[in-house]
């Protein structure tokens, strides 16, 4: 990599025209300050959740703490909400390339979630553009972006009146590989953080609205504590009003179900709402829970929101964010619309009952990862409400949801069928993200790094605890490896020879080898994936 050094240690690939354009001495200065502040914080709060998870997986169970009942007892609010923030009934998320940004921002919608991270690839050149697509979508509201598509001939324009935006950055544990400073790698969060921030808030400021961001796969509320560190500092940086940036959590770690109120008192001025994360929250159960021999899911299809663990979790969180003032947002309808009219019922009646019953437990609003979805989803979280939120709906008549509730175990049936789909699925999507691509339709859904993490897990586990398929096979590594094979054949005659060779198919075959067979599970599919980017 060649590289060149900038202001104040910082060293990062020798920029063309674009990044010199996004990297000016303000921008490079306030992030090598960042940076130098909150890293050696953050390597300890990564450590502290190994610690946690060590006592996990040597017996004990994850539940609410005593050191901080006062916090949950105790009556308080987070900082009132902005008008703008009070109207997310419906949100569509997706990766910062930019015919998809302007997509979501003209999609029947009250807000985009412009990812960063599960959707998103993080190759240095799409992490480049997606800053430079959402400088764009700011500007002036977005009303000089344009776009044509190269292929087609196709021409994009951001309309009037487009979605509210809110910038999704790159969970904690994920290094950014381009950038050092001081000789050291640099949080991947705190370069989308710092760089979003940068280049947005005054044009967001002078139309009279905030910073808004998504935090993802937080744990503990040291964690909050820490972004809340950030959020302030960089407010006084820049002389800015407290609560000027103003965040969601998602709630999508198995830990952090359990501290959810901790959570939003730690970012009391800088939190808006918590979101029911519920592919990462489920890929989190598996893997927090991976040497629990009596809490192993079954086929990923069956692991559905009316399941009892996961419906008490977001009971749990409206009940929770409601007491102080916060938002409820509600998860993903990761289904594609289809083209033939009877399968397409059957998809909108899918999630029309998925968006009733997050309806019926008091969320404010939902996703969806599809524009196809907008109408139906309106009919529920739109036309089916009274008013923009249920800020009214406290839950208070509902039976204390316990430890046990949260960790109840879920049945279910372990198919032969699943699992040679749970390797389809995360074979494709392994050999798109390495390829650039982070977000990708699978077999009528559209897949992104949790969904992939919950089906290689899922087999990690099954291997783990030798559990038995509907075929009366045992599985184990050899057994995966088997079907393995057999997939790789499948796979290949479906994508065709072209495309096979072209994203690098062989490579991600013997990458989900190597982390599914693995004697200690690979925490997340990105790390050892991220190096062959």
């Amino acid at each position: 990599m060649t590289t060149s050094k900038f202001v104040n240690g910082l060293t990062m690939p020798n920029p063309d025209r674009l990044t010199q354009e996004l990297f000016t001495v303000p921008a490079q200065e306030f992030l090598v300050t960042l940076v130098r502040r909150f890293r050696p914080q953050l390597q300890q709060l990564l450590t502290d959740r190994g610690e946690r998870q060590a006592a996990i997986d040597a017996g004990a169970l994850p539940d609410f703490d005593p050191a901080t009942s006062t916090i949950r007892e105790s009556d308080w609010q987070i900082a009132p909400l902005p008008h703008d923030l009070t109207r997310r009934r419906l949100e569509i998320t997706g990766p910062v390339d930019r015919k998809m940004v302007i997509n979501a921002l003209n999609a029947n919608v009250d807000c985009y979630m412009a990812d960063f991270e599960d959707s998103q690839s993080p190759t240095w050149e799409g992490l480049i553009n997606g800053q430079r697509n959402l400088r764009d979508a700011n500007d002036n509201a977005g009303a000089n972006m344009d776009y044509t598509d190269p292929d087609s001939g196709k021409y994009y324009k951001v309309e009037s009146d487009p979605a509210l935006l809110i910038a999704r950055v790159r969970g904690l544990h994920l290094p950014e590989k381009h950038i050092l400073v001081d000789g050291e790698l640099i949080p991947g969060a705190l370069l989308d953080f710092a760089l979003y921030f940068y280049l947005n808030y005054q044009q967001r400021l002078s139309r009279k609205t905030g910073v808004y961001y998504y935090l993802p796969k937080l744990e503990h509320h040291a964690e909050a504590k820490w972004w809340a560190d950030v959020c302030t500092f960089t407010e006084d940086y820049f002389g800015l009003p407290r609560s000027t940036i103003r965040a969601t959590v998602l709630i999508e770690t198995l830990p952090a179900v359990f501290q959810m109120h901790e959570i939003l008192h730690a970012l009391r001025q800088h939190i808006a709402a918590l979101n029911c994360g519920r592919w990462d929250y489920i890929f989190s159960y598996i893997k927090t829970l991976k040497n629990h021999p009596d809490r192993v899911l079954p086929d990923r299809q069956v692991v559905t929101m009316d399941k009892g663990f996961l419906n008490a979790y977001s009971r749990l969180l409206v009940k929770t964010c409601h007491r102080r003032g916060a938002l409820a947002m509600g998860g993903m309808a990761a289904f594609i619309p289809s083209k033939d009219p009877e399968e397409n019922r059957r998809i909108l009646a899918k999630v029309r009952a998925d968006k009733e019953l997050e309806r019926a437990n008091g969320h404010d609003g939902t996703w969806i990862a599809h524009p196809g979805l907008a109408a139906t989803v309106r009919e529920v979280f739109v036309d089916g409400l009274q008013g923009d939120n249920q800020l009214h709906e406290l839950r208070e008549q509902d039976a204390p949801i316990t430890a046990s509730d949260l960790l109840e175990p879920c049945p279910g049936p372990r198919t032969e069928a699943g699992m040679r789909t749970n390797i389809r699925v995360a074979l494709q999507y392994l050999a798109a993200w390495i390829s650039g691509k982070g977000c990708v339709p699978i077999y009528g859904l559209m897949e992104d790094a949790a969904t992939a993490e919950i089906s290689r897990t899922s087999i990690w586990q099954w291997i783990k605890h030798q559990k038995t398929l509907d075929n009366g096979a045992v599985v184990t590594k050899e057994l995966f490896r088997h079907y393995l094979q057999d997939e790789v054949t499948v796979v290949r005659a479906e994508v065709g020879e072209q495309r096979w060779q072209a994203e690098q198919f062989e490579t991600a075959a013997d990458l989900l080898e190597q982390i599914t067979t693995a004697d200690d599970l690979i925490e997340f599919i990105t790390l050892p994936g991220y190096d062959l980017l």
